[in-house]
């Protein structure tokens, strides 16, 4: 049997193949008013067709939990009834297609109030409908960007809050695996890494300081989150910088992500969803197909947690090969499934497996 097609059990959760989806945002939500935030036609659609089309984990996009931390103006959310509600369609859909619904709740820190990638994804003013963003540190992104406010102690403690109550709404909504947004330089990654966090209080220097935050909001998800269903994580192993890059400041490396995977396990993380970067701007990143899977496959022989390795992975038998070398325990496609909704049934077919196909298209397969 192809070991790509093969169930995985976390918990008493069984996800049906290791094909799953990535999170990646479709900045299509409304921007204001009583639906700002929820999620409408396009992500119903956008989310269903990849169960439609085998996908066994849909991970929905990174799901602010709160009106600061959304990315854009146009970013989903989970803060409210009318967010949670709206997401019920699409949970019970992906279900009854046999695919497992997933949602990576995410704050975007310093990263927050910018505008949608294809409008040039730069800030956007107060003015013109953004906000003040927020962060570890008053340390801008990037030339352009506005130097966020430096969160208070009492203001990190209200964020872990709003974390714990968005996973309580993904749950009412009909989720089954929660993800943490760790990684790609928003905040808790800003958190992790000493080229974005420049803090001397108990948030700030050393590892175990730098950490802290993350493990409060993992502890506090994972309080709310039912023992029988799994949590991720998702991080940046490394920041891609060197000591020329980061000047004064070396970042986040992927010692210090295997160090972290080992106490994300002892607070009851189950898997550790494994990209890279996004934490500095201009980095020199040597992409290629699978660049990103030998830090998984690191975490994974070092530390036992499972992993979902992602990036450039595009191939069936490249993926199959993933799994099956032991590698990771899934790959997360994400470009790939927009490209292809329907990348699991090629898979299917070029491996000699077989998903399940909706009965109004039996006569086809």
């Amino acid at each position: 049997m192809s070991a790509l097609f093969e169930p995985y059990t976390l918990r008493s959760l069984t996800i049906p193949n290791r094909i799953w989806m990535s999170p990646m945002c479709q900045y299509s939500a409304e921007v204001d008013g009583p639906d700002a935030g929820v999620a409408g036609d396009w992500h119903f659609s956008h989310y269903t067709s990849r169960a439609v089309g085998g996908t066994g984990l849909v991970l929905v996009e990174a799901t602010a939990v709160s009106p600061e931390g959304r990315i854009s103006p146009a970013d989903l959310g989970l803060w409210n009834d009318t967010q949670t509600d709206a997401f019920r369609r699409i949970t019970a859909f992906l279900k009854a297609h046999g695919t497992t619904p997933g949602i990576q709740l995410a704050h975007a820190g310093r990263k927050a109030s910018t505008d949608r990638p294809w409008l040039g994804g730069g800030p956007v003013a107060e003015d013109r409908g953004g906000w003040q963003p927020l962060g570890p540190s008053p340390v801008p992104f990037d030339e352009g960007h506005p130097v966020p406010e430096e969160l208070t102690a009492d203001q990190i403690r209200e964020v872990v809050a709003q974390f714990a109550e968005a996973a309580r709404r993904a749950l009412a909504a009909g989720f089954e695996v929660a993800e943490v947004h760790g990684a790609h330089g928003y905040l808790i990654g800003e958190f992790l890494s000493p080229y974005s966090n420049h803090r001397t209080d108990e948030y700030g220097g050393s590892f175990e300081n730098r950490t802290r935050f993350a493990l409060e909001v993992v502890d506090a998800v994972r309080a709310v989150w039912p023992d029988e269903l799994p949590l991720f994580f998702r991080i940046s192993a490394t920041d891609w910088l060197t000591e020329d890059d980061s000047d004064e400041r070396q970042g986040w490396t992927a010692d210090d992500t295997v160090r972290f995977a080992r106490e994300l396990k002892a607070h009851g993380v189950d898997l550790l969803d494994v990209s890279t970067g996004g934490n500095a701007a201009r980095v020199r990143i040597p992409t290629g197909p699978g660049y990103q899977v030998p830090f998984a496959a690191r975490i994974k022989a070092e530390t036992g947690l499972p992993v979902a390795a992602v990036g450039l992975i595009t191939e069936p038998e490249q993926a199959e090969k993933i799994v099956a070398n032991d590698e990771a325990d899934a790959v997360l496609l994400g470009r790939e499934l927009l490209r292809d909704p329907y990348w699991a049934r090629r898979a299917a077919r070029e491996l000699g497996a077989a998903v399940t196909a909706p009965s109004q298209y039996g006569r086809a397969v």
